[in-house]
């Protein structure tokens, strides 16, 4: 649902003012009121829900101006100039700058009413249309990243693109290898903030301080080691989103912070006592019922209460099997491409093969196999002609290459965030890339 457009009216008479007002009042029409045109440029961003109507003569910013800048930030937002008697030049010219249309003092409430109107229209239309741009944009890109025809994912795509521009917390359920942080990111990359930075954090296995560092961020000299200050992946995913996988193995002192994060949306980095403010979206992932964690007291009942406001499950590969063989041809395709190998023969007999195995590591599994496949280090239901054999060394390039390419593919091709996701340093990173022949501008 929109928001109702409302008109931003501009003028410094006080008496015409009003009377405007209470006349567009009076059509049903929320109408805000201003007598400068400064706090007007203040308030309207692009896509504003509603017009403008503005004196042409006015203190400060004038309305020609006043249309110019609007125009800069909005090229589609309809703009009414109001003229003097006669001031027929600057008709004139505020409709060569892109006016949507003038009204000429004295104007009656009905023709101002008029022409709000079908200024309003005109708004609703343009947003309507790029609202069903953006949905299809959107749509296309979604279906291309999670595959699959299958009810419950076609369903799970569309939830998706409903909470991908909303603050709300998401707790994404699934097995191991279903794609949780797959969903994670298209949550990010579907919403507005899309343009700033994401980033994932496996909960298991790092110790305390550790993790404090990596999400909080520490000082200089704040503890042994810390050399410099080390920003946090909260602030580096200031207006972004932040991925903790495995959030079941958060050990429960972690956990105590992490409710204290959520709740109070602020923190501090390791050794400061400077609060800063939490600006990113927080999705968890999990495998385990975490209620029933809880009921042991294995987990913070209201930790998950935070987190779960709203629970994405995706579906285990066992119970979408119909969609094995557009996944299993998508992965083959892609390793065909990535490493240069002829794409394998996919018949009948190998998809039949295929739908009946139990992939307890589902799609990950399923990606593995037809990988393994393309690469010839295996049959795959004996469908394709096994590849020369391949040295020790070509086998490890190969893979060494497939988990660069993959780094480089989920960062936007940006070298210094696949660094950390490998967690290798850069000129290591740069060194493999260079000796592998991998550029980074092939995954912007």
């Amino acid at each position: 649902m929109h928001e109702p457009l409302k008109v931003l009216f501009v003028e410094d008479d006080p008496a015409v003012r009003l009377g405007s007002v209470q006349a567009l009042q009076l059509h049903g029409i929320e109408v805000q009121a201003f007598e400068r045109a400064e706090p007007v440029l203040r308030q309207v961003k692009m896509g504003f829900p509603g017009i403008v109507v503005s004196d042409v003569k006015l203190p400060g910013v004038d309305g020609l101006t006043l249309l110019q800048e609007l125009a800069q930030v909005d090229p589609t937002l309809p703009v009414i100039l109001v003229t003097g008697h006669g001031d027929i030049s600057i008709a004139v010219e505020a409709m060569r700058r892109g006016a949507y249309d003038f009204i000429e003092k004295p104007f009656s409430s009905e023709q101002l009413v008029d022409v709000v109107q079908r200024a309003l229209e005109k708004r609703h239309l343009t947003l309507e249309l790029e609202s069903l741009r953006e949905k299809l944009d959107r749509r296309d890109s979604i279906e291309s990243k999670i595959l699959g025809r299958a009810p419950a994912i076609e369903r799970l795509r569309r939830v998706i693109l409903e909470l991908a521009d909303t603050d709300a917390n998401v707790l994404v359920l699934g097995e191991t290898g279903t794609g949780k942080e797959l969903v994670a990111r298209c949550l990010h990359e579907h919403g507005r903030r899309r343009g700033a930075n994401f980033a994932a954090i496996n909960c298991a296995g790092i110790p305390e301080p550790l993790f404090e560092s990596e999400v909080f961020g520490h000082e200089a000299g704040s503890f042994t080691g810390a050399l410099k200050r080390r920003i946090g992946k909260i602030e580096h995913t200031r207006g972004g989103t932040l991925f903790l996988d495995e959030i079941e193995t958060m050990q429960m002192s972690l956990q105590v912070k992490f409710l204290r994060l959520l709740q109070e949306r602020t923190f501090e980095r390791v050794g400061s006592n400077e609060l800063l403010p939490m600006e990113c979206r927080i999705v968890a992932g999990t495998k385990a019922d975490l209620l029933e964690l809880a009921r042991q007291q294995r987990f913070r009942d209201d930790l998950y209460y935070r987190l779960g406001v709203i629970v994405l499950e995706i579906p285990p590969l066992r119970e979408r099997r119909e969609d094995i063989p557009i996944l299993f041809e998508h992965f083959v395709l892609q390793a065909a491409v990535a490493y240069g190998r002829p794409v394998p023969t996919l018949s009948p007999t190998l998809m039949h093969d295929l739908m009946s195995r139990p992939w307890p590591g589902n799609v990950r599994e399923l990606r593995n196999a037809a990988e393994r496949l393309t690469l010839g280090l295996q049959d795959a239901g004996g469908t394709a002609d096994p590849a020369p054999p391949r040295s020790l060394e070509e086998q490890m390039n190969l893979f060494e290459r497939h988990l660069i390419e993959d780094a480089l593919r989920a960062c936007g091709g940006r070298a210094a965030l696949a660094c950390e996701q490998l967690a290798v340093p850069k000129k290591t990173l740069y060194d493999k890339m260079r000796r592998l022949g991998i550029a980074s501008d092939d995954f912007k």
